[in-house]
């Protein structure tokens, strides 16, 4: 039996400052709840710049609480209002001197669930996250939603298939992957890993990069955001490569059961045999 959840994302291009970039999710958030949505996620740092471009003290400016900033706060009040869980990640300031890369889960009645820190910090130019950002250490908590169970893994960790198998093994469903990619460095991988990752872990995949060219850098974020589901399918059409974009997709949740009697992967696993996987 189908189980259909209206899923969205946003990708967008950088307003210049935060206010605007917070009102123009905002605006989309809506949209998408006029046509049906149930989920919705956003970039990486949706509110802010990609600054990791540059390695500048300057940029601290744009890390807050979480969830008692004012970002957070006011998805609550969003997610409350159009009645969609909400995927919100930020820069986050747990005390001074500890930073992270985070994703705020927020209910449907606004809610706050908790949030996922990026675990996987990279340090290559262009990508200066770890001047800003400490490791995160929060597991992979899944996350009991409206929806269905709701995971997120950011960016970098990507290319790390350990985070995506344990989201797999605490029940997610829908994984969000915002992320900050740009092309040349890795635009080939970007249709192919998060899709593989689907089909290894037998979930629906959310996958968010920005789209254009922001003041703190020469990184030309190539957007293509999309929905994948367990067999490895887009759900639709990706989203365009130069514009921004709200994607509102049908995700049929029955499918993962499908999928995982069919394939059995979560059967043939063997975990007795996997310790060296672990040694460093």
């Amino acid at each position: 039996m189908a189980n259909l959840v209206r899923a969205a994302l946003v990708q967008a291009t950088w307003t210049g400052d935060t206010e605007s970039m917070v009102a123009k999710h905002e605006a989309h958030a809506r949209a998408a709840a006029r046509q049906g949505a149930q989920v919705i996620g956003f970039q990486e740092v949706f509110n802010a710049p990609y600054f990791c471009q540059v390695q500048e003290p300057e940029h601290y400016r744009w890390a807050e609480p979480v969830p008692d900033g004012p970002t957070v706060r006011r998805m609550r009040e969003l997610a409350r209002e159009t009645g969609m869980v909400t995927v919100v990640p930020v820069f986050e300031v747990e005390q001074s001197g500890f930073y992270y890369n985070t994703a705020a889960v927020i209910d449907a009645d606004g809610t706050y669930l908790g949030k996922y820190r990026k675990h996987h910090i990279p340090q290559v130019k262009g990508f200066w996250e770890k001047y800003y950002f400490k490791p995160g250490n929060l597991g992979w908590p899944v996350f009991d939603t409206a929806v269905g169970k709701v995971g997120v893994y950011i960016c970098y960790d990507r290319h790390f298939p350990e985070g995506w198998r344990q989201l797999g093994l605490n029940g997610a469903q829908l994984v969000y992957n915002p992320s900050a990619t740009h092309r040349g460095l890795s635009a080939y991988l970007w249709q192919l890993e998060q899709p593989a990752a689907a089909v290894a872990n037998e979930y629906f995949v959310a996958a968010i990069n920005r789209v254009g060219r922001e003041e703190y850098g020469d990184n030309d974020f190539y957007g293509t955001s999309y929905f994948v589901d367990p067999r490895g399918q887009f759900v639709g059409e990706p989203a365009s490569d130069t514009s921004e974009e709200l994607l509102v997709r049908d995700l049929d949740f029955g499918l993962i059961d499908d999928v995982r009697q069919q394939w059995a992967f979560y059967r043939d696993r063997r975990p007795d045999a996997y310790e060296g996987l672990i040694q460093p």
